[in-house]
């Protein structure tokens, strides 16, 4: 039998309603995209090298790696290296930070590309925090102790090194470590984030329970108010070094891939 326009016209409408009603369902079940770039940013008495035993892990799974030189003069200095990297990613990315570089992590984790926020071990202020004057509410760790200055340029000590920041690493590679230690300049310790962006990303933080250089503590606390997925790692201020297979799983569970 023909069928009439008008009966024509309410088919194709019911036809159309459907396919749209089929359609958001499909997005409402379809998982969300996964990040297939890390960004890695190195902190204090370092640089990108120190990334080394945790790159290979993550570039076996499949993931484009890059591990950002942070100049260590000034922290707007330090960001807009880190952006420069992330502007040239091609998707979604996690953004990691060891150490002092929690600070870059939080400033340019609001780039668009960021998808999420890896802290290892790392400052984690909120907008306009004084992170000093919040690192002083805790027992001072013992790496402070050994820092020293040459003018404007501060570095560690040996001792302090293979002490306080590298030590649960055998002494010698703690020493290669320390013989490409980067000076930091005094004005980048002055910075303050305009930014959180750990109050918009999805965050994950390492804690590392043996830590001299911040106290673990204060660690802790900066991890449960940012509401960040976190592990307990049995180690040094250089966990990403000693133990890079939990670093690296932590990493893929903020780009969501499996272990």
């Amino acid at each position: 039998m023909m069928m009439n326009r008008r009966a024509f016209s309410t088919a194709l409408l019911a036809g159309a309603a459907a396919s749209l009603v089929s359609s958001r369902g499909m997005a409402a079940t379809t998982p969300p995209v996964t990040a297939r770039n890390v960004v890695l940013v190195h902190g204090l008495f370092a640089d990108g090298s120190c990334w080394s035993e945790v790159i290979p892990r993550l570039q076996a799974a499949g993931l484009n790696v890059t591990s950002v030189q942070n100049p260590l003069t000034t922290l707007a200095d330090a960001v807009a290296s880190a952006l420069r990297v992330l502007d040239r990613q091609d998707g979604p990315t996690v953004l990691v930070g060891h150490s002092f570089s929690g600070m870059i992590v939080t400033e340019a984790g609001v780039h668009p590309n960021v998808s999420a926020l890896v802290y290892v071990a790392a400052r984690a202020p909120d907008a306009d925090e004084d992170y000093t004057a919040l690192a002083k509410t805790y027992p001072t760790p013992p790496a402070s102790a050994g820092i020293v200055f040459d003018g404007d340029e501060g570095r560690l000590s040996e001792q302090a090194f293979l002490r306080d920041f590298a030590g649960d690493l055998p002494e010698a590679k703690a020493k290669v470590l320390y013989a490409v230690q980067q000076p930091f300049h005094k004005q980048l310790l002055a910075g303050k984030t305009s930014h959180a962006a750990w109050r918009s990303k999805p965050s994950y933080y390492a804690v590392s329970t043996e830590d001299r250089t911040i106290n673990p503590d204060l660690e802790r606390f900066m991890a449960k108010r940012m509401g960040a997925t976190t592990i307990e790692v049995k180690a040094s201020h250089l966990a990403l070094i000693s133990q890079p297979d939990a670093i690296a799983r932590l990493i893929l569970d903020a780009a969501r891939q499996p272990s």
